[in-house]
C-alpha cells in the first residue's frame, strides 16, 4: 500500500481550491482520470476529531470549505471590517491582492460572481437626493421615484 498524505484541497502554492482529478483502487489497480466531486460523508479531521463533513457543513456552513490560509484571511477581514486598506496594511499586501483572496474565498465557498450586490440602487437614490438638494425636481417627484427603486430591490 502507497504512503497516502492528507490534504485540505486547497493549492499549496496560490491557495485556490483544488479538485481530485485521479481516483485509483489500490485492491486491483485501476484508476480513472478526469475532475471529479466526492460524494457520500467522508469525514475529516478537526481538532483531534473525526466529524463528518454533512455535520461540519451543516454548524459551520460554507465556511468549512476554506483552507487554514483563507480562514486566516477571512479573520483579518473581519477584524478590519471588510475596510481593504487595513487588511492590506495588516497583512503587508496589495490591494489587487487583497481583492484576489477575497475573491478566492467567495469562490471556495460557492459565491459566483453573480452574488454579489448591485450598487446601481444605491447610485441611483444618490442621484434622487441630488436632483432633489439642487431643486430640479419636487419632494412628491422624489418620494415616487425612491419607492419605485424599492419595488425594484424586492
Amino acid at each position: 500500500m502507497a504512503h497516502t498524505h492528507e490534504v485540505d484541497g486547497s493549492c499549496p502554492v496560490c491557495g485556490n481550491a483544488m479538485h481530485v482529478s485521479r481516483l485509483s483502487c489500490e485492491r486491483c489497480g485501476s484508476a480513472l482520470e478526469g475532475a471529479f466531486t466526492l460524494t457520500g460523508q467522508p469525514t475529516v479531521r478537526r481538532n483531534g476529531t473525526m466529524t463528518s463533513t454533512r455535520e461540519l457543513d451543516e454548524r459551520f456552513g460554507r465556511l468549512t470549505r476554506l483552507n487554514d490560509q483563507q480562514i486566516e484571511f477571512v479573520e483579518v477581514f473581519l477584524r478590519c471590517r471588510g475596510i481593504i486598506k487595513n487588511v492590506e496594511d495588516m497583512l503587508g499586501i496589495s490591494y489587487p491582492t487583497v481583492k484576489s483572496r477575497l475573491g478566492n474565498v467567495l469562490e471556495a465557498m460557492g459565491f459566483s460572481g453573480d452574488d454579489s450586490v448591485s450598487a446601481a440602487p444605491r447610485h441611483a437614490r444618490r442621484d434622487i437626493l441630488a436632483q432633489l438638494a439642487a431643486g430640479q425636481i419636487s419632494t412628491e417627484d422624489a418620494h415616487r421615484l425612491l419607492a419605485d427603486i424599492n419595488e425594484d430591490d424586492e
